[in-house]
């Protein structure tokens, strides 16, 4: 009888385990993370590099300083502010897929994905624990960036900062109910980067992230409205610089809340079911 009660307390580990196991991996990521420092000055000036040609054809496309084509999709000839609100999001959202699904990957190639997992701690703690680092580098690397991009380019924000944070939370929690989905896909193919790069692009063009989703052909916009990100991408422009949205804010807040339990469920059940799987096939350690 003591026997099984240890082994049923190690198989329920409690609520102080469980975030003290989140704060180890976050910590040896942190660690990590500054074995590399260079790579924290490439994520604040990458994105600025990569929106700099925007910024010059946006210019050059404009007649008298107005971007009136653009004004007639989102309501607001700010397309600079448009583009890097959408790419301080973008970072978040390469942040869940990269941090998932290539973490997944690297513990395959190195050899120690059964021996991580073979601790008593749930499987989706342990991808959740290794985004936290780089949800913490993210936030502050995309505020130097935007601080950077705005000074360069232009950054007009006439709303609602604190509202439009509020919307981007369950957004963004819902968007681990991909990194869910997408880590079991990685498990099954064993390979990241391209699923990673693919992934990403198409739920980046698809959610309208640098561009508004109304100006996709006709037969590719449902695909659109069909993501929780196109309306937390939409609110939070609202709230921040007044651009016109596709459905009312209180709406498609309402569509990002139910949306985050949704996609966290479905993107769990996805993971439980695939990693039930690849134990079988005993193929979880394989590359």
């Amino acid at each position: 009888l003591e026997i099984t009660m240890q082994l049923t307390t190690l198989s329920q580990p409690s609520l102080k385990t469980q975030l003290r196991a989140l704060f180890v991996i976050a910590r040896k990521d942190w660690k990590v993370f500054w074995r590399y420092p260079l790579n924290a000055v490439s994520s604040v000036f990458q994105p600025i590099i990569w929106i700099t040609p925007v910024y010059f054809m946006g210019k050059a496309f404009s007649t008298n300083g107005q971007a009136s084509g653009f004004a007639a999709y989102s309501g607001s000839g700010d397309y600079m502010s448009y583009i890097l609100i959408g790419t301080v999001l973008t970072n978040f959202i390469m942040t869940v897929f990269w941090g998932m699904g290539y973490a997944l990957k690297n513990d395959m190639d190195s050899g120690v994905l059964e021996s991580n997992w073979l601790t008593p701690i749930p499987r989706l703690l342990i991808l959740v624990g290794r985004t936290l680092t780089s949800m913490f580098t993210t936030t502050i690397t995309s505020i130097v960036m935007l601080v950077i991009a705005g000074a360069l380019f232009g950054f007009k924000p006439t709303g609602s900062t604190f509202a439009a944070i509020l919307t981007a939370i369950p957004m963004l929690v819902g968007l681990y109910g991909f990194g869910f989905a997408f880590a079991a896909i990685v498990l099954l193919m064993r390979e990241a980067n391209t699923m990673v790069d693919v992934g990403s692009f198409l739920v980046q063009g698809f959610s309208g992230t640098n561009f508004p989703v109304q100006s996709l052909p006709y037969w590719l916009i449902p695909v659109s409205l069909m993501l929780p990100l196109t309306y937390g991408l939409d609110a939070v422009r609202g709230f921040l610089i007044k651009t016109n949205t596709l459905l009312p804010i209180p709406v498609e807040i309402g569509i990002l809340i139910l949306s985050m339990f949704v996609m966290l469920w479905i993107g769990a059940q996805i993971f439980y079911r695939v990693e039930r799987r690849v134990r079988t096939l005993g193929t979880l350690g394989q590359h």
